[in-house]
């Protein structure tokens, strides 16, 4: 089994930067891919952006040019930049990790950007 912890987010104004961080742990040796998904209040969970095991990234078209996924695979954590972070970024973000078993979840992490 895999489990994942996420831990990075907090409170930022307008045009700050945050990183967030998404540490697994158990059979980290079945994960095939791993992503950033986010809820905003009143919304459907979306797609961040998602990282498979040969290293391809994508992104949502809302935050291409401002996040960047990545990861390392000594510390089996992924990473998500956010720069120039807005307002409509507000949510909880949740890491998963694709597996031949299923998709594992997080519990989240709040990330909130206000002035």
């Amino acid at each position: 089994q895999v489990q994942l912890v996420e831990s990075g987010g907090g409170l930022v104004q307008p045009g700050g930067s945050l990183r967030l961080s998404c540490a697994a742990s158990g059979s980290t040796f079945s994960i095939y891919a791993m992503a950033w998904h986010r809820q905003a209040p009143g919304k459907q969970r979306e797609l961040v952006a998602n990282i498979r095991s040969g290293g391809s990234t994508n992104y949502a078209d809302s935050v291409k040019g401002r996040f960047t996924i990545s990861r390392d695979n000594a510390k089996n954590t992924v990473y998500l930049q956010m720069n120039s972070l807005k307002p409509e970024d507000t949510a909880v973000y949740y890491c998963n990790a694709a597996t031949p078993y299923g998709v594992i979840w997080g519990q989240g992490t709040q990330v909130t950007v206000s002035s």
